[in-house]
């Protein structure tokens, strides 16, 4: 699954047009390395996005199999370090 997508399919990022304008800018890094919006996420990959305000890391712990899971559920696919 390309970042944008998974970005906005976990709820990280509300909308997949800003996941993608994101990563456009280069405030989102895979692995340590500046991610393309066709990049692809892995399970166990590192995703650090870079706010105004500050760092925040996850790690990939599952890929979803649909366009949109439940906000009840986002923690099971990734985590906060």
């Amino acid at each position: 699954m390309r970042i944008d997508k998974w970005l906005s399919s976990v709820n990280v990022i509300k909308r997949r047009t800003i996941a993608s304008d994101m990563v456009k800018s280069g405030v989102v890094y895979i692995n340590g390395v500046k991610a393309k919006a066709s990049k692809n996420v892995s399970i166990g990959d590192k995703i650090t996005i870079e706010y105004l305000k500050g760092r925040k890391e996850y790690e990939v712990l599952q890929i979803p199999t649909t366009k949109t899971i439940p906000k009840s559920k986002k923690y099971d696919y990734f985590k906060e370090i």
